[in-house]
């Protein structure tokens, strides 16, 4: 008989925690932000607020909070298509942990798809990621603290202060605030712009339009 999981069961896991540790390993080689813990536990919680604001039932926001906290598995194989070899480690843990075969598909889906190289919506639960995801943009996910040597990806997450998701009546609306002494809105655009585009689509899916604030001026 499948087994009612909820987030709390994968935070504790053993297996969850190991592959976190790798990924944040094989990350922090690679010199990318932080993936790891801090931004699992935000990704899920938010994850499961976008569900609920949507109407969704317990279940499916507890299956979504599920999907944010081990979205980023994969990165314990490889950074390379970890959406996808992320998918699979999810969907053999969920049916090893006893999960509803339907259940484990939708997460299954939801991982696979979270990545904007190749991603899209394909249930509520995955568009929610989506935009959980995407919207951790924050100076606390910089690993390197020498000012002198970021890279643009670094200078952008560095000089943002504050990134707030909401779904407001017919939107989704993502507010942040950039210290532009640190670096122009310009270079946001300049390596998130597909991202902001995948949001759009996953804002979409849920019948929401999708609205871009910096520094408390729309752009999108």
């Amino acid at each position: 008989m499948p087994k009612s999981l909820t987030l709390k069961d994968f935070q504790k896991s053993r297996e969850v925690i190991s592959l976190l540790h790798a990924a944040e390993i094989q990350l922090d080689s690679l010199g990318y932000t932080e993936h790891s813990f801090r931004h699992c536990r935000l990704v899920a919680n938010k994850c499961g607020e976008i569900l609920e604001k949507l109407g969704e039932d317990e279940h499916v926001i507890e299956l979504g909070k599920i999907a944010g906290y081990i979205h980023d598995i994969g990165n314990a194989v490889s950074r390379n298509n970890h959406a996808q070899s992320g998918a699979l480690l999810a969907y053999d843990m969920l049916l090893r942990k006893g999960m509803d075969y339907d259940d484990a598909a939708m997460i299954m889906m939801a991982i696979a798809n979270h990545d904007e190289g190749e991603g899209v919506p394909t249930n509520h639960i995955g568009a929610a990621l989506i935009l959980a995801d995407k919207a951790d943009v924050h100076r606390s996910r910089v690993r390197n603290r020498q000012e002198e040597t970021f890279d643009i990806h670094d200078r952008v997450n560095y000089a943002a202060t504050k990134s707030v998701i909401d779904v407001i009546d017919n939107c989704v609306r993502l507010e942040i605030e950039i210290d532009t002494a640190i670096c122009p809105v310009m270079d946001y655009f300049e390596i998130f712009l597909h991202r902001m585009k995948f949001c759009r689509n996953a804002a979409n899916f849920m019948g929401k339009t999708f609205e871009l604030y910096i520094n408390q001026t729309q752009l999108l």
